[in-house]
């Protein structure tokens, strides 16, 4: 029973350290101006793996990155938006993912319980990026209105959030989970076999 926590803990430690990683490396790698951004398969393997809480944790991982981001500056808009209301930036940074991630796990759960390992994986990566892009924009609409509109410059607001402010790197996001979902779902199978 207790080499079976440790082991557990472990595996969550070392997803813990890939979200940390590969957000930090969006920071650097991008396509044009773009993030590429690999940070959501780990909320989807990890809330696949041990379910809905460990994918809100990993996603709240996310999120404290993100907010890290946005007070260093790393984030560019984000650094923005904390300056405009830090609480609500960091607020909306750490319930964002933690949500996602949760759902996603809960998804992969629920789906894995009725026997479909791989439906339930790839409905979560189809889902975590989903919530995550979801709760950025209703925020942005709801909690910051005045930024989005004066980042739209003039521009038709639901127009630029979807093709300008969301639209390339959510479709990135989407496309990445999406092609790697059946890697997710075999890293799954082997470290649920090693157990």
């Amino acid at each position: 029973m207790k080499k079976g926590r440790i082991l557990r803990f472990t595996q969550i430690a070392i997803l813990t350290a890939l979200v940390v990683v590969l957000q930090l490396l969006s920071y650097v790698i991008k396509i044009g101006t773009f993030p590429l951004s690999l940070v959501l398969i780990p909320l989807v393997v990890g809330g696949a793996l041990f379910g809905p809480r460990a994918g809100g944790f990993l996603g709240l991982v996310f999120g404290v990155v993100v907010t890290i981001g946005c007070i260093t500056g790393f984030d560019v808009g984000g650094a923005i938006l904390w300056n405009v209301n830090p609480f609500l930036t960091a607020l909306v940074c750490l319930v964002k993912g933690a949500v996602a991630g949760f759902i996603g796990g809960l998804i992969a759960t629920i789906l894995q319980k009725k026997g479909h390992s791989f439906l339930g994986v790839l409905l979560s990566a189809i889902v975590v990026p989903l919530v995550n892009t979801g709760l950025f924009t209703a925020a942005m609409w709801f909690l910051f209105k005045e930024t989005l509109v004066s980042w739209a410059g003039g521009q038709n607001v639901v127009y630029y959030v979807f093709f300008g402010l969301i639209g390339i790197n959510f479709v990135i996001e989407f496309v990445i989970n999406l092609v790697l979902a059946p890697t997710s779902e075999r890293i799954v199978n082997v470290i649920r076999h090693t157990k």
